[in-house]
């Protein structure tokens, strides 16, 4: 049978057993394995690429960014630090009308520059700024909807755990990502600013239960300024910290890990909100994400090594040639594939099985990976908003004490998904705004 053939064969197969409730990490491993015997006609082949693919596949130094980063993410979200941003930047907004919602955008892009994690930011501030967004009278739909739209800044303002598994997947510097990731992140934040301040102003009804009554965010907090630095050192400290060593080049990112992680701790002690059994706990918690990280990481480099020998992306690359699709009509077929996907698989699972493919018929057309990378992150970010399976919504819906229905949280994050795609666009045509400082 034709390589190319089985490849597809194997791909659909794939989705399959995704489909049918089978982990993504053994079928992607299952699969890569199957797909080397039937196309080499070698059985011990498959299984020597198999082991060798175990061994090799994770053994760099730079997979210690993993487990560094999660421990990271996981000493901040206990430290209250997320609270403390989200109290100052409602200190700051609070004489704007729709103030509460451009606060909880500006905290969620602090912190996602912390964590990297978008379901920690959507846990953090469904329990932060939903009560505050309803005690101020806005309605449910928008305050559950803004903090899962903003949520996904956790992957996309670095440092972040997607942009270490595409550096991975695509062979390319998971610090030049992190690097290219901080013009857009803040592009799409201040966007967000921009559509909760006209919502507010020109659509009221969207914004607050009784849009007749001005928005009562006049009696949030009354900081000085001592106490908001007070509250801001800690997180701001820590993005100093990790962004300035990546960007001066003094800190690879493993290093940066590192540093991030004793500085997570040392807050998290000083706050006295460490106590041994929850050390252990976070440790424990630590391990199983890295873990389960690593292993689908091996499973995708099998996966990808079968993709390889069946000549998939050279064989996708000549089709879309041939259909005259041209560079970025592959982009917008890449795009809307990701998107769709968005809706029934997680993030790193759409990362696991398209990168392989993608990463190689994308640099044959010309385009620079790390721009490229920078809009598979959006793309995929984009489909934590999309029913039915948009795990930032979800993750709100769980942290809620109410019954509010999740199309309702759907609804609200929807304009925020608009914003994600038309920033997407202007980044795809604008490599400049990935690569600016990175070059």
């Amino acid at each position: 049978m034709d390589p190319v053939l089985i490849g597809l064969i194997l791909i659909g197969a794939m989705f399959v057993l995704i489909i049918l409730g089978l982990h993504i990490g053994i079928a992607l491993m299952a699969l890569g394995a199957v797909g080397v015997w039937l196309i080499r006609d070698n059985l011990e082949l498959a299984f020597r690429l198999t082991a060798l693919t175990t061994y090799s596949g994770i053994q760099d130094y730079l997979f210690a960014t993993i487990p560094l980063f999660v421990l990271m993410g996981l000493l901040v979200s206990i430290s209250d630090v997320g609270k403390d941003t989200f109290d100052v930047a409602q200190a700051l907004m609070k004489r704007i009308r729709g103030g509460l919602g451009m606060a909880t955008v500006a905290a969620n892009a602090v912190f996602a520059a912390v964590t990297g994690v978008s379901i920690a930011s959507a846990a953090v501030f469904t329990k932060v700024a939903v009560p505050e967004m309803r005690r101020h009278g806005y309605t449910m739909r928008f305050a559950t909807g803004t903090v899962a739209g903003s949520s996904i800044l956790g992957m996309l303002i670095p440092p972040s755990l997607l942009m270490i598994i595409y550096g991975v997947l695509a062979e390319v510097s998971i610090g030049k990502m992190f690097v290219a990731g901080i013009i857009p992140g803040v592009m799409i934040a201040v966007g967000f600013a921009v559509l909760i301040f006209l919502m507010a102003r020109y659509a009221p009804g969207q914004v607050f239960a009784n849009p007749a009554m001005p928005d009562a965010a006049d009696d949030g907090p009354d900081m000085s300024v001592l106490e908001m630095a007070g509250k801001s050192v800690p997180i701001l400290a820590l993005v100093v910290l990790i962004l300035g060593g990546l960007y001066s080049g003094y800190f690879t990112p493993t290093e940066a890990g590192g540093v991030g992680a004793f500085g997570a701790l040392l807050i998290a002690l000083v706050r006295r909100r460490l106590d041994p059994g929850r050390l252990w706990r976070l440790l424990t918690e630590t391990g199983q994400v890295s873990v389960a990280i690593l292993f689908l990481l091996i499973a995708a480099g099998l996966y990808s090594r079968m993709l390889s020998l069946a000549g998939i992306p050279n064989a996708i690359s000549d089709l879309v040639t041939e259909l005259g699709l041209g560079p970025y009509g592959f982009l917008l077929i890449y795009v809307a594939i990701i998107i769709v996907l968005g809706m029934i698989l997680d993030s790193s699972s759409i990362l696991l099985i398209m990168v392989p493919i993608a990463a190689p018929i994308a640099q044959g057309f010309g385009f620079d990976l790390i721009h490229f990378g920078i809009i598979t992150i959006i793309a995929v970010e984009a489909g934590l908003l999309t029913p039915p399976f948009g795990i930032s919504v979800f993750t709100v819906k769980a942290t809620l004490a109410d019954r509010t229905g999740i199309e309702e949280i759907f609804a609200g994050a929807l304009p925020f998904l608009g914003i994600m795609l038309l920033a997407l666009v202007a980044i795809a045509a604008m490599p400049w705004l990935t690569l600016a400082l990175v070059n």
